[in-house]
């Protein structure tokens, strides 16, 4: 065998091994390190923040969820159901046409700019939809009241949380849906509040499902 034979032979068997000991390395240690660091310290986040009720997994903790009523012959868009706190509205979103088999939450935002006459009629309709659901007998919301959150969509439209101040002004809403005192509801969202992360990043905030999962079970033991 010449020389040029041997040596490529060499070469061939180097970079073999050097491909077998990088595929061990990045492919099977490397992932099982960092799944195994990941499951060991933040367990709940590498699950995919998931939140459970009645042993059931229903949602996740990063992922909003609608609360509307079943759709009615000849609509489009279904009605709120007006005894659950509502999100955020989900402008924007696409329309799930690969796998109609489910009724799937698609990411995506409107890219209207400010000055869009479709955005500016959207918040008109939903600060005047806002205002007429989540006013009651004895509790009137006035437009002031009502906050940016409660009718523009997030980047995402998957905005799990809510301001305070909007999920205050469903409090009197919610109590009389369900047969509530207004304190009840008031103590359910003082517990669901949470604040700024580390103290100082982003805004106090409430997670709408956590919200929902508590006051179903307050209604229950009601």
């Amino acid at each position: 065998m010449n020389h040029s034979v041997m040596n490529t032979a060499r070469l061939f068997g180097a970079g073999l091994r050097a491909l077998l000991v990088l595929t061990l390395v990045t492919g099977v240690i490397y992932p099982l390190v960092v799944t195994g660091i990941a499951q060991g310290l933040f367990h709940d986040k590498a699950n995919g923040s998931e939140i459970k009720a009645d042993g059931k997994v229903v949602g996740s903790s990063l992922i909003g969820q609608p609360y509307n009523l079943p759709l009615k012959k000849g609509q489009e868009t279904p009605d709120p159901d007006l005894k659950w706190f509502q999100g955020r509205p989900a402008n924007g979103l696409g329309t799930n046409s690969f796998n109609t088999q489910y009724t799937l939450l698609l990411s995506g935002a409107t890219n209207l700019s400010a000055d869009s006459k479709d955005l500016l009629q959207q918040v008109k309709d939903a600060k005047a939809a806002v205002v007429k659901n989540n006013s009651v007998p004895g509790y009137t919301v006035r437009p002031s009241q009502v906050p940016a959150d409660a009718v523009t969509s997030s980047g995402s439209g998957l905005d799990p949380d809510i301001s305070p101040r909007y999920a205050e002004i469903q409090v009197h809403r919610v109590a009389e849906r369900n047969g509530l005192s207004v304190a009840q509801v008031e103590k359910l969202v003082e517990d669901k509040t949470e604040g700024r992360t580390i103290g100082f990043i982003g805004e106090p905030r409430v997670n709408v499902l956590e919200l929902n999962i508590a006051l179903k079970d307050l209604v229950a033991r009601h």
